[in-house]
């Protein structure tokens, strides 16, 4: 019998079954919205990864185990009477609806004007950003007054919180025009590292060095690079690297401890020749 190819409502029923408190899971039942939180940022590496490897048959499952955590945030919340699923599902729909005049320019989801208006990418995110604001405004007291940087999440990874911080100064025209100018602004901030290091206090230290993150960041922006899949990108060429050093070094009946640091330079050094 071909089993039955299951849909959203199957999956939210599927949640209430596990939250019941009578006959559902007991690891479920006692879950709550804090605890799960790192099992969710642990399914957006895992999409991340997926994506990475080109692993569509992976990347499906990944996505799935992400639609999950949705979905168990979303019964939590039904269960405290805050919103349910399909609360979730309106928000984002009428938010992106309200966020893409150029395509909904009746701002109604199945409307059939086919009158599309070509937008190019500048123009798009200045439209983006003021439409956010716009809602922004909506939502504060008249005795709040609004910010630029207001709304970038606090918690997400500071890389790519400095990249969302940069992006929205740009928006604003706080920013380098030639991106050629922020080389000398990262040979500074790590100059003035190495006075701060000299120094030996570590507060200064900590200071200085991440002012060169982020002007590292800042440069890589410019130049359309997304920090965060640098650095990843970075990390997998150490990775193999470093694995190939250990392989070397078992051939010869050694473990990295076991070798001097000249030898694990030379290995290194091999290892880097190989394509990543």
């Amino acid at each position: 019998m071909q089993e039955k190819h299951y849909t959203i409502n199957d999956l939210v029923y599927l949640m209430v079954r596990l939250r019941d408190p009578q006959k559902g899971c007991p690891w479920d039942i006692k879950q709550t919205f804090a605890s799960i939180v790192p099992s969710t940022l642990e399914e957006v590496y895992e999409v991340v990864e997926a994506i990475e490897k080109n692993d569509k048959d992976n990347l499906c499952e990944e996505l799935g185990d992400l639609l999950f955590q949705v979905v168990f945030y979303s019964q939590m919340a039904a269960e405290e009477k805050s919103f349910a699923f399909d609360d979730v599902a309106h928000g984002i729909v009428a938010k992106l609806v309200r966020r893409h005049p150029h395509v909904f320019p009746s701002g109604a989801l199945h409307d059939d004007d086919s009158s599309r208006r070509n937008i190019d990418e500048k123009t798009l995110f200045e439209q983006w950003e003021r439409i956010k604001q716009q809602e922004k405004r909506g939502k504060q007291s008249d005795e709040v007054t609004p910010h630029t940087l207001d709304g970038i999440p606090a918690a997400i990874p500071a890389l790519q919180r400095s990249y969302k911080i940069q992006k929205k100064l740009a928006g604003v025209g706080f920013d380098w025009k030639n991106p050629a100018e922020l080389f000398p602004i990262v040979e500074s901030e790590l100059q003035e590292s190495k006075q701060a290091v000299a120094c030996g206090i570590q507060d200064d230290i900590e200071d200085e060095i991440g002012d060169v993150l982020f002007a590292v960041v800042n440069l890589a922006r410019h130049y359309k690079v997304d920090p965060e899949t640098a650095l990843r990108r970075a990390n997998r060429k150490v990775e193999t690297r470093f694995a190939f050093v250990e392989d070397e070094l078992k051939k010869q009946g050694k473990t990295p401890e076991q070798a001097s640091m000249e030898e694990m330079e030379l290995l290194w050094q091999q290892a880097k020749k190989k394509p990543v």
